[in-house]
């Protein structure tokens, strides 16, 4: 008789939902390894940690997401029953901004917080682009000082080889908001008595310079004017600038020259007649000079006109840190890395909730990016943390085995029992290489009689684990040493070091 498929039971699909991952073993051990390394060097400087709720109001978080236009586009936001809209945090500034206005009485000023964790993005996903990932953020609330502007440049100097980036490898490169606002004021695009003119163009104008690396100075200025059509067919369509317009923007985007002082001056020149220009430009000024007084050179820390940064609410100055070195694609093709951090002055965010300008800046670093960037080039060497694996040789003496185990956790080394059927000593050994644990522990009825204990250093005998087939062979391999049982956590301790000093 045919079941009935009425009565058939639904089961689940066991799939990760589009544009989220999980992250295993060594990836978090990783990643926290990073963050540490990270907040370290924001601790040092004198920042504050600060861990806020993964949910806000939409109306808290505002209408500043990245490259969109509409106020509550691209955020998992739900509407509470005869309640406010809520949304899930897509990034770690808008949250502060909160925080501080709300507590504003209680903090000291400047308040000086950093924050780290995940932040989520409802937009396609696509290779290398999640819709869930972490960020480390360090912000400096309450100081207009552009000196503020300058630690944050030095600190994120700091934090690239702190993690592993060494000088050659990266430049943290240096603009000022003010200064494009002068640059579009010269070209006619913006009027400071009526902000909302040109509002559109404008838009249109920074995302254009914002692609100067994927387009080129051809595809940019096609973008300044009409419009420009891709490979593809596809029109995107220009902010309509005459010529003598497009050639301000093109010259403020080619304004870089060999030392911070000459760009400073060409800035000058382009924003001539700008208020909000010149005092950009004077900012700047201010910031390569403090740069050089600590000793941050140009090899480190950079002018670079053609950085815009892409969220709305940058009043100041903005900087990136960028990653010079090559990769190649999946076509083999190199390219440059990029960006993994980012930042700015956002004088106007606290003042949504206080109606009073509140000056801000900050910077965020892009966790996942980074680590991915270290892996490319190899540079994560992680020393191996498994635990240290008792094999169980005799289920009845089980006691003996936890005994051992807690002897090496008192001691301060990650130690487990094997748990699963011990009847296969293979499939031990296979469960410790997959623990990519550094040593197994062996105590069979002979060695306990005689008061000693195998170890095996796993590292230096990982090739030869897979032709292994039995107790005898493996004890007779030259990685395997007998030790007093008394010995156990000495000699553990001394293998795992050698292990360690081999993978460093």
């Amino acid at each position: 008789m045919a079941k009935d498929k009425k009565n058939k039971v639904h089961r689940p699909k066991a799939i990760t939902p589009k544009g989220f991952r999980d992250y295993f073993g060594s990836e978090v051990t990783e990643r926290a390894e990073m963050l540490r390394a990270i907040t370290d060097v924001y601790h040092r400087y004198g920042f504050d940690p600060l861990e806020t709720s993964a949910v806000e109001t939409v109306e808290a978080l505002g209408k500043y997401l990245p490259d969109v236009d509409r106020p509550n586009e691209g955020v998992f936001a739900w509407q509470e029953e005869d309640s406010d809209w809520l949304a899930l945090r897509y990034d770690l500034t808008a949250p502060l901004a909160r925080v501080y206005a709300q507590f504003r009485n209680d903090l000291p000023t400047p308040y000086r917080r950093y924050a780290m964790g995940p932040v989520w993005r409802n937009e396609k996903p696509g290779p290398g682009r999640y819709r869930q990932f972490y960020q480390c953020d360090a912000d400096t609330v309450g100081s207009g000082s552009v000196a503020a502007d300058a630690e944050i440049c030095s600190m994120l100097s700091d934090t690239l080889e702190a993690v592993g980036i060494p000088r050659g490898d990266y430049l943290v490169r240096v603009n000022n908001r003010k200064v494009l606002n002068g640059v579009m004021q010269v070209a006619g695009v913006l009027d400071p008595s009526d902000p909302d003119k040109f509002h559109s163009e404008r838009g249109i104008v920074l995302r254009a310079i914002d692609k100067l690396d994927r387009l080129g100075l051809d595809g940019v200025r096609a973008l300044l004017g009409e419009g420009r059509e891709d490979a593809s067919g596809d029109f995107t369509k220009g902010a309509g600038l005459g010529t003598e317009q497009a050639e301000v923007v093109m010259g403020f985007m080619q304004a870089k020259r060999d030392s911070k002082a000459a760009t400073v001056a060409r800035l000058a020149e382009l924003v001539k007649g700008s208020d909000i220009g010149t005092k950009g430009v004077q900012e700047l000024e201010t910031i390569a000079e403090l740069m050089g007084a600590q000793g941050y050179g140009p090899d480190r820390i950079e002018i670079d006109p053609s950085v815009v940064r892409g969220l709305g609410y940058y009043t100041g100055p903005v900087y990136e840190a960028e990653l010079t070195f090559q990769i190649f694609d999946d076509k083999g093709r190199p390219r440059n890395f990029g960006s993994v951090a980012g930042g700015g002055r956002y004088d106007d965010l606290v003042k949504r909730f206080t109606g009073q300008e509140v000056p801000a800046t900050g910077v965020s670093v892009g966790v996942d990016r980074l680590l991915a960037a270290l892996r490319e080039k190899g540079r994560i060497h992680s020393v191996s943390k498994g635990p240290v694996v008792v094999t169980v040789m005799d289920r009845d003496r089980m006691g003996d085995y936890q005994a051992m185990v807690a002897d090496l956790r008192n001691a301060g080394i990650r130690a487990e029992v094997y748990l699963g059927n011990p009847k296969n000593f293979g499939n031990q050994l296979k469960y410790a290489d997959q623990r990519d644990s550094p040593v197994a522990v062996i105590e069979g009825g002979d060695e306990q009689a005689r008061g000693v204990v195998q170890i095996k250093d796993l590292a230096l005998g990982a090739r030869l684990a897979a032709e292994i087939e039995t107790t005898e062979e493996w004890k007779a391999q030259p990685a395997q040493m007998e030790i007093a049982r008394g010995d156990l956590v000495a000699e553990v301790r001394k293998m795992i070091a050698r292990a360690e000093k081999g993978q460093a």
